[in-house]
């Protein structure tokens, strides 16, 4: 639990807001370098203490939220979001700007939350797990977001930090795309994330 976010770690709401701006500019590029595309219409968006911990900063500025247990309650929900050293977690989007095209295309898609992948050099595929925290599909369609944790074994996180080349991937019938190899700059901003 060491790399989780405790009271401690959150700024009061008026010094967030005095730093925001900067605060920021600096997640936002950040964010960039943990962000892949898969094909055209979906992306991972990999998590780490900075992009959560941003996230509640945010969340408890909007709601505007100050008080212990509110607190404590935010950070119970978001924790679970910062890689434990031996995974990757990632916000699994399916992004359509046309609002019919997506839900024609998310009625196609149930079950692609279980079907992205990641793989190491010429390791075996890591099938993500989807929604741990709750069901997201249903028997007419997917949800455009889902949760997703790559629980990696130390072959994989060995390949990983000799710098073996990265791939990523989606394997479902409606949405079969694959990105080979992930930039070496991702591929850094992840292994950081490994004990």
């Amino acid at each position: 639990m060491a790399n989780k976010l405790t009271r401690d770690d959150l700024l009061p709401l008026e010094t967030y807001h005095e730093q925001r701006a900067q605060m920021r500019r600096d997640v936002m590029a950040h964010k960039a370098l943990r962000k892949v595309f898969i094909g055209v219409h979906a992306a991972l968006y990999f998590e780490d203490r900075v992009t959560v911990q941003y996230q509640i900063q945010e969340m408890l500025r909007v709601e505007r939220i100050f008080q212990r247990d509110a607190i404590e309650e935010e950070l119970a929900a978001y924790n679970p979001l910062i890689p434990d050293g031996d995974n990757f977690k990632a916000t699994f989007m399916i992004e359509y700007d046309d609002v019919e095209e997506r839900r024609v295309a998310l009625a196609s898609m149930q079950g692609i939350e279980d079907t992205v992948w990641l793989r190491a050099g010429e390791g075996e595929a890591v099938f993500a797990i989807a929604d741990e925290d709750l069901e997201r599909s249903n028997e007419r369609k997917t949800s455009a977001v889902h949760f997703l944790r790559f629980q990696l074994d130390s072959i994989t996180i060995g390949a990983l930090k000799r710098g073996e080349p990265l791939a990523m991937g989606i394997a479902h019938d409606s949405y079969r795309h694959e990105v080979s190899p992930v930039s070496l700059e991702t591929c850094a901003a992840l292994v950081a994330d490994l004990a």
